[in-house]
């Protein structure tokens, strides 16, 4: 299992890879990635003008996520009047939004589900119950209660 230091090593190196580092110096330097992408962005804005979009998240774990990495290249997340809590808007051009955002987005969330997931599952087993696996499917034979 990976430790959460090897977690933050992990998701800096996929910034670094989306930045588009190619030297190893660049790889080291998470700085000079981050102002790669600001750069990248700044770009993509003078070609193609930034579209409003609407973000429909699963989950707070990636709406978090997603806020920071917005807010880390200087994009402003906010949402309207009784949208949803899991709904994030942001002006994004959508050239950045296709080759950089979303890719590095998708990449991230997916291994930060993959260690919640693991560190739930042995956290869950090792103080309720060892077998967490999925509840069996049934065919329904009566009708059945609903709790809300």
């Amino acid at each position: 299992m990976i430790d959460e230091q090897q977690l933050i090593e992990k998701l800096q190196s996929i910034e670094r890879l989306h930045a588009g580092a190619t030297t190893p110096g660049e790889r080291v330097a998470a700085a000079n990635a981050l102002e790669r992408i600001r750069q990248r962005y700044a770009e993509a804005a003078q070609l193609d003008p930034p579209v409003e979009y609407q973000f429909s998240l699963a989950d707070m774990w990636s709406r978090r996520l997603f806020v920071a990495l917005l807010r880390r290249y200087d994009i402003r997340p906010y949402r309207y009047r009784r949208q949803r809590y899991t709904t994030v808007m942001a002006r994004v051009p959508k050239r950045f939004l296709d080759e950089v955002l979303w890719p590095e987005f998708k990449e991230l969330s997916d291994t930060l589900r993959q260690y919640l997931n693991e560190v739930t599952e042995r956290v869950v087993s090792e103080s309720v119950f060892a077998d967490s696996s999925e509840a069996e499917v049934v065919r329904e034979t009566q009708k059945r209660l609903t709790l809300k």
